[in-house]
This record gives structure tokens, sequence and C-alpha cells, in this order.
């Protein structure tokens, strides 16, 4: 039956863009549908078909052995700080590090930023994004720029992804723009992602592949959302072409490029953990204030207020309605504070609600559309193509909300069949 409400939150989703929407008579109802038929394709080849299913099956297997490399790493740096076994004795002798964000998680996005830079070195990046592109490209009938950046957002940042299309990017139509921020707040970067899986790897099962498939699925999600919102009403640049991808960096060999990742991954590591300390500081203090208006024995809190915000949404992406107060307080945190939060949130309740419920969330909250991204995003791209700083302010904050509508639309799809 839940299964079956998940129409119900496709419809509601394209609904909400509808609503967002600039031109709503210019809308491309072929590229809607091209786009969801695409999303539909990846989810059942990935989740249902055979041969998918054993691709995504060593995609997780894979990530989780890179992950225990990465810890080899932290081991070395931190000690006893960063052996997970010590966190939680199973024999009870002790009470336990208890779990070490800092010493774990943050050291996985160094490691994860040195791989992702090696495979772009060495161009196995490059031609996967070039084959994802013309696949949504041809279906779909966008740009071969804006398309270009929405694939490569699979794999990399918000701000990373934009310079693969950088000769581009001032001529590019505001529709366009649109697209690619979209694209870039409905996905995340690989060494976030990989901090996501070692958060929830012990909680939800084959979550690696799962965070894989959500990157994938909202690539056309991104597009088609992005093109309610902002319809084409004019002549794209690269309409017709398949471009050829510019380089992100300039290494001059491979341990040129590893120390690049890996700096990069540091800056990205204290971004994160500024940001966690400041957002989760704030949320003290609000849910303080709040916590001393009562009604009853119910105190208010932020993630309360959230909950039942989107508590009907939740309900029609597929969570049983005893447990869709749950996950609208965790797309709630994502949205307003940051994905962080929310995934360690889920970690937290993830025993408490099913299986298929923590999964629908983990697809949810897969995506870094919150309000703290939107300074990231405009000082980013902005950095690219100054002239059209305008522009990008004009869109980003429409942009950030489709983003994280593409995130939900691919959590609805990938509930109705898992």
């Amino acid at each position: 039956m839940n299964k079956l409400i998940g129409f119900g939150g496709i419809i509601a989703i394209l609904g909400l863009a509808y609503l967002l929407s600039n031109n709503k008579k210019n809308i491309d109802k072929k590229l809607i549908m091209w786009g969801i038929s695409l999303q539909i394709f990846f989810a059942i080849l990935i989740l249902k078909v055979p041969g998918g299913k054993f691709i995504f099956n060593s995609i997780d297997t894979i990530i989780k052995k890179i992950l225990d490399f990465s810890v080899e790493g932290s081991k070395f740096l931190f000690g006893n700080l960063a052996d997970d076994s010590l966190y939680f004795p199973a024999d009870g002798s002790w009470p336990g590090f208890g779990f070490q964000f800092a010493f774990l998680v943050l050291p996985t996005v160094i490691f994860f930023s040195s791989i992702m830079s090696v495979l772009y070195h060495i161009g196995i990046m490059q031609k996967i994004i070039k084959v994802i592109s013309k696949v949504m490209q041809k279906t779909m009938g966008t740009s071969g720029a804006e398309t270009t950046s929405i694939s490569a957002n699979i794999f990399v940042g918000q701000t990373e992804a934009p310079l693969v299309i950088k000769p581009f990017i001032n001529k590019m139509t505001k529709s366009e723009l649109m697209a690619i921020m979209t694209g870039g707040f409905a996905t995340v970067a690989g060494g976030v992602m990989a901090a996501y899986v070692l958060m929830l790897s012990k909680t939800i099962p084959g979550i690696a592949g799962h965070l894989m498939a959500a990157s994938i699925m909202s690539a056309p999600a991104a597009l088609v959302i992005a093109k309610i919102i902002y319809p084409e009403n004019e002549n794209p640049e690269t309409s017709k072409e398949n471009i050829e991808l510019s380089k992100v960096s300039d290494e001059a060999n491979f341990l040129e490029a590893i120390g690049n990742g890996a700096t990069e991954g540091l800056k990205l590591a204290l971004n994160i953990a500024a940001m966690l300390i400041a957002f989760i500081s704030v949320i003290a203090l609000l849910n303080w204030v709040l916590g001393l208006i009562s009604f009853g024995d119910m105190s208010l809190s932020i993630e309360l207020i959230l909950g039942y915000l989107f508590m009907p949404l939740a309900f029609l992406m597929g969570a049983p309605w005893s447990e869709a107060q749950i996950l609208g307080s965790l797309m709630g945190q994502k949205l307003v504070l940051t994905e962080f939060i929310a995934y360690g949130n889920l970690a937290a309740v993830s025993e408490t609600v099913s299986e298929r419920t923590a999964t629908i969330a983990a697809y949810a909250l897969c995506g870094f559309a919150n309000f703290a991204s939107i300074g990231i995003q405009l000082g980013g791209i902005g950095s690219i193509a100054p002239e059209r700083k305008k522009d990008l302010a004009k869109l980003v904050t429409k942009a950030m909300l489709g983003g994280a509508l593409a995130s939900w639309l691919t959590a609805t799809i990938a509930g109705i069949l898992i």
C-alpha cells in the first residue's frame, strides 16, 4: 500500500515544482516524461535487474573496503581514537569512547577526495561522465553544457562540477544556469558520500550502493525539476553538442593528484567540522528557547516542528504514517540545517523505524540542498563566471528548493521499488 502511495508522492513533488515555475505554459512535457523514465530505468537497473544488483552489491563492497583503508590512515594519526571497536566494546567490559566523528568520519572525506582526484587524473571519471551525459542529452533534449555539469555532479561537488564546463558558463541561458545549480544542490560529492556510508554502514544494509544509486538517479531528476521551475525559452549555445570535458585540475603526475586531492579534502573536512559545531550549537540554543514553550507534556523543538511540517509529504513519499513524522523531521533538518546533521540523526533513529523508511530517508537526504549551501554555490560558480553573479543570485533560492525536490523525487521512486 505504501508503495502505491508513492505515485501520489511523485505527483505532489512535481506539483510543488510547478508552483515554483516562472513560465508554466512553456514546460516541456516530453522532457519531463523522459526524465522520469530515465530515473525509473536507472532504479530498476540498479535495484531489480540481476546484473544491476550485482554491480550495486559490488559497489557497496568496494566502497566499504576502501573505507577500511581510510581507517588505517586515521589509526596511524589518532591511535585508539580512530579504532571503532573501542567506541562501544562488544564485551561490555567498559563503556568505550563513544562514536568519534572527528577522528573516524572526517578523515574519510580527505581520503576519498584523493581517490577522486586520481580517478580524474587518469581519465576514468571523464569517460563515465561522458556516457551518462550522452544518454540524458539524447533522451531529454537538454544542452551539452548543462547535462555534462549535472552528470559530473554525480561524483564531484556543487562547485567543482561547473569547472568542467567553465568555457561555456558566461554564455549560458538562465534555464541552463538553473539546471547546473539545481544539479549541484541535488547531489553530493564522492568524499562526503563516503562519510555518510561510514555513519550508516552498521544500521542500513547496502548503504553505499543506495547512496551511489541516489546520486545517479538524481541527475535526471535535477534536470526534470529545473526545467519545470525555469523552462528553456532561448537557444543554448551547446544545444546539439557533445562537449569535451575541461580538466578539473592539471596535476603533473599521480602523486600530485593524491596531494591536491588531500588538500581539497582537508579544506572540506574542516568546513564540515566548523559548520557542525556552529549549527548543532545553534540548534541546542533554539531548542532551549522553544523548550520554554510547552503544551501539556509536549515541549517544542526544531525537530518536532519540522517533523510535523514535512509529515504529509514524507507519507506520500512512502513512509508509513506512524513513521512519517520521523522522516519529515529528517527532511526538514536537511533543508534548514545541513545534510550531515540529518544523516547523523538518521543513524540514531534508524533502528527505531523500518528498514524501508530508513532507506527512503537515505535517498531523500542525499544532496547539498540547504540554506548554508546557497552561499557556497554563489561563491563557487560566481568566481568562475563573475559576469553572471546577478543572474545566479536571482536563481539560487529556487535552485536550492529544486535540488531538495529532486532528491525527494529520487527517494520516492526508490521507495516504490524497494
